[in-house]
């Protein structure tokens, strides 16, 4: 489409629709996120609800491979989608040179005078976010990442709080130069902890907000989070109100913890986190409809993660999705509550399948139940325990946990729900888009994940963007 513009001197021109770029920008990662964990999110929805995102007018989809491997990570996709440009294997916004410094649409966008923002459930220095904003050759260097925050320029940081600050972190690193929230604070930011202190700071204002965090300085999963406590929904709404103004500004927000409930494939967990991630999106269309002809909101992936599928063998044709309903806290929490039977040394078998009951619905003695566990299931639990309680103390990671019990749990009542796991790492199926709003037509078709940068810097109206 082509557009007329009048200047203040009379003369004219002709520009594309593009060129006329959207003045606010939301990007939406799901880390993780492929086409079955959408339809997982939108099945554990209460009934007659849907997921906002999968309702807008575009669709696309994208290829995540890096050049250097089939089966990406999330710093290099993270790269693409940030600058438009390939890189290899763990590496965050550089060329593969390890060298070379790649422009990020957050550099743009402050650039062309805009506001920016960056938020995520997980730790803000790991490497999709650290991706917008920080030049690093290593994704594992969290604290020389997390330094680059207060030269970044990012008018605002919502979610999780920097994991390289973490002790063990700093004492790791090549040089330290102190705790990242005092040099956050030196360098103009508001550094808030809480909701009610985000609430207080000012339009305007430089601002790093986090929350209570759970394990990496991440945000808890949706399904453990404590209804007190600020969601992503809340960074995000919260970032809309300090960014707003008439220059424009462009946000990224990540919903990071989908990814690492499919690296432990933990179903219910990565379901509620993407109903977690639309409610946040949500507020992004909320101001949408404030500023139609204005805005533009684009939801995607940087990966997929698990090989999830909506379907297994075991099951057949006979899928209850809604027994995952019945799981009250995530594997990561259940596998806190095995470390701590441990230490105890005091639980037995029968008590912890109590435990299990109270915890997913999973039982014995109940032959007429969805949840009764058969004899061979029972043999499973027995035998994880057992060898849990004789080995070390069980360690919760990013990607799960090394005790045997908490995935033996959770898994049977995935399978019993029809859900199936192909991996417990990232795949190369390909992720979707969504986009709504100005130049969205352009997010349609199916295409690579730097492509996907160089558009949205396109539809965006960046300065040297349409080179």
């Amino acid at each position: 489409m082509l557009i007329l513009l009048i200047t203040s001197t009379g003369c004219s021109s002709v520009v594309s629709r593009e060129q006329v770029g959207a003045r606010y920008v939301f990007l939406f990662i799901g880390d993780g996120m492929g086409l079955a964990q959408v339809e997982l999110g939108r099945a554990l929805l209460a009934p007659g609800d849907s997921l906002a995102f999968t309702s807008f007018p575009v669709t696309g989809l994208v290829s995540t491979s890096a050049p250097d491997r089939y089966i990406t990570d999330s710093a290099a996709a993270g790269t693409a989608l940030a600058t438009g440009l390939p890189t290899a294997i763990g590496t965050v916004s550089m060329a593969a040179n390890h060298r070379d410094t790649l422009r990020t649409i957050v550099e743009m966008a402050e650039a062309g005078g805009r506001r920016t923002g960056v938020v995520s459930s997980v730790g803000i220095d790991n490497a999709t976010p650290a991706c917008f904003y920080a030049h690093e050759p290593l994704r594992g260097s969290y604290y020389a990442i997390a330094l680059q925050m207060a030269s970044s320029g990012v008018d605002y940081f919502g979610g999780g709080r920097p994991e390289g600050n973490f002790p063990h972190k700093r004492a790791g690193a090549a040089v330290d130069r102190g705790d990242i929230d005092s040099l956050m604070h030196r360098s103009g930011y508001s550094v808030v902890k809480d909701s009610a202190s985000l609430a207080a700071v000012q339009s305007g204002r430089l601002c790093i907000a986090s929350a209570p965090s759970s394990l990496k300085g991440a945000l808890p999963f949706e399904m453990d989070r404590p209804a007190t406590e600020a969601d992503l929904a809340l960074f995000t709404r919260e970032g809309i109100r300090l960014l707003e103004n008439p220059q424009g500004f462009f946000m990224m927000v990540e919903g990071g913890k989908i990814d690492w409930a499919c690296h432990a494939n933990d179903a219910a967990a990565a379901g509620i986190d993407v109903g977690a991630f639309d409610r946040a999106i949500r507020e992004a269309v909320q101001f949408y409809r404030r500023h139609p002809d204005e805005t533009l909101i684009v939801v995607t992936a940087d990966h997929e993660c698990g090989g999830l599928s909506l379907g297994n063998r075991e099951g057949g044709y006979q899928s209850r999705i809604s027994l995952l309903h019945a799981q009250k806290l995530s594997l990561e929490r259940l596998s806190g509550k095995v470390a701590a039977w441990k230490r105890s040394g005091g639980v037995s078998f029968q008590a912890a399948l109590d435990s299990v009951r109270a915890f997913t619905g999973l039982r014995a003695g109940a032959a007429d139940s969805v949840f009764a566990l058969s004899v061979a299931q029972q043999r499973e639990l027995r035998d994880a325990f057992r060898a849990t309680m004789s080995s070390g103390v069980p360690r919760t990671g990013q990607y799960g946990t090394d005790d045997s019990f908490s995935p033996a749990v959770v898994g049977i009542l995935n399978r019993r729900a029809g859900v199936g796991w192909s991996s417990n790492v990232h795949t190369a199926v390909p992720v979707p888009v969504f986009a709504l709003g100005r130049n969205a037509h352009m997010f349609a078709g199916f295409y690579p994940n730097t492509a996907f940068g160089k558009k949205l810097m396109q539809a965006s109206g960046l300065p040297g963007s349409l080179r």
